[in-house]
C-alpha cells in the first residue's frame, strides 16, 4: 500500500461512515454551533477530494498494470519477432549463396560446354578438309594409274604384234634360205638364226610390262580399300561429333535457362533480405 493510500485511509473510512449514515450528521449539524457546523462542512469537502484522489490513483493503478502487461506483451512479441527475422535472415542468406554458387557453376559449365563444342565444329571442318583433300588425291592416283596402266598395256600389244610380224619376218627368210641352200647343207638350228634374241628380248620386255601392270593393280587396289576405309572412319567421326555437338547444345540451352532462374531467385531473395534487414532496423528504432 502507497502512503498517500495509508495517509488517507481514516478520512475515506469516516466518509463511508457517513455515507453510509446520512441522518448522522443531519442530526449532529441541527445540535451543534456554527462553527462546527463549518467544520464538518470543511471535512466532507475534503473527504470528497480524498475520494476523488483514491479513484485516480486506483485508475492510475490499472492504467500502470495495463502498460506493464502491454510492455511484457510487446517485449514478448518483439523477442519472438526478432528471433524469427534473424533467422529468416539467416536463411535467406544461406539461400543467395546456394544461388550464387549455382550460377557459378552453371556459367563454369556453359563455358566449358561451348568450348567442347567449338573444338567439335573445328575438328569437323578439319576432317571435311581432310577427307576433300583425300579424294582429290585418290582421284589423282587413280587417273595416274589409269594412265600407267593404258601406256603399259598400249606396249605391250604392239611388242606383241612387232613380235609376231618379226617371227613372220624371220620365217620367210628362214623359207627363203632353205629353198636356196642344198637340203644337205640346211640345219633347223639356222631357222631363226638371228631372230630368236631380238624376240626373247621383246617378249622379255612385254613379260616385264605385265608384271608392271600388275604391281600397279595391286597398288591401286591397296590405295582404294585405304581411301574408303578413311573416308569411312571419318563418316563415323563426323557422325560421333555431330551428335556430340547436338547433346552439348542442348545441355549449354537447359544450363543458361537455369543460369536465368537461378539469377531470378537471387534476385528475389535479396529482394526480400533488404526487405527483412529494413524490418530489423525499424524493430530496433521502437
Amino acid at each position: 500500500m502507497t502512503g498517500v493510500q495509508t495517509c488517507a485511509l481514516p478520512i475515506l473510512q469516516a466518509a463511508a461512515k457517513m455515507q453510509q449514515e446520512p441522518s448522522y450528521a443531519v442530526w449532529h449539524a441541527d445540535d451543534t454551533k456554527p462553527h462546527e457546523k463549518l467544520a464538518m462542512l470543511a471535512m466532507q469537502v475534503q473527504l470528497d477530494a480524498f475520494t476523488k484522489v483514491k479513484k485516480a490513483i486506483d485508475d492510475m493503478v490499472v492504467e500502470l498494470k495495463k502498460q506493464q502487461a502491454d510492455e511484457v506483451t510487446k517485449k514478448a512479441f518483439c523477442t519472438e519477432e526478432f528471433n524469427v527475422n534473424e533467422k529468416e535472415r539467416y536463411e535467406t542468406s544461406q539461400v543467395i549463396k546456394d544461388l550464387k554458387d549455382q550460377i557459378s557453376s552453371l556459367e563454369d559449365q556453359i563455358s566449358k560446354l561451348a568450348e567442347e563444342i567449338g573444338a567439335a565444329q573445328d575438328e569437323i571442318a578439319r576432317t571435311k578438309i581432310e577427307v576433300k583433300k583425300a579424294s582429290e588425291l585418290r582421284e589423282q592416283e587413280n587417273k595416274e594409274f589409269q594412265e600407267e596402266v593404258t601406256d603399259q598395256r598400249a606396249m605391250q600389244h604392239i611388242l606383241a604384234k612387232a613380235i609376231d610380224r618379226m617371227r613372220m619376218v624371220y620365217k620367210k627368210a628362214a623359207l627363203l634360205q632353205q629353198s636356196q641352200e642344198p637340203p644337205a647343207q640346211w640345219s633347223k638350228s639356222k631357222q631363226n638364226t638371228g631372230a630368236s634374241p631380238v624376240i626373247g628380248m621383246m617378249e622379255q620386255i612385254v613379260e616385264d610390262s605385265k608384271a608392271d601392270e600388275a604391281d600397279l593393280m595391286s597398288a591401286e587396289q591397296q590405295s582404294q580399300v585405304a581411301y574408303e576405309s578413311f573416308v569411312k572412319d571419318s563418316d563415323a567421326s563426323l557422325d560421333a561429333l555431330n551428335a556430340s555437338i547436338e547433346e552439348k547444345t542442348k545441355t549449354k540451352a537447359k544450363a543458361s535457362a537455369d543460369k536465368e532462374s537461378a539469377s531470378a531467385q537471387k534476385g528475389n531473395n535479396e529482394d526480400r533480405l533488404e526487405s527483412l534487414e529494413e524490418y530489423n532496423a525499424d524493430m530496433h528504432k521502437d
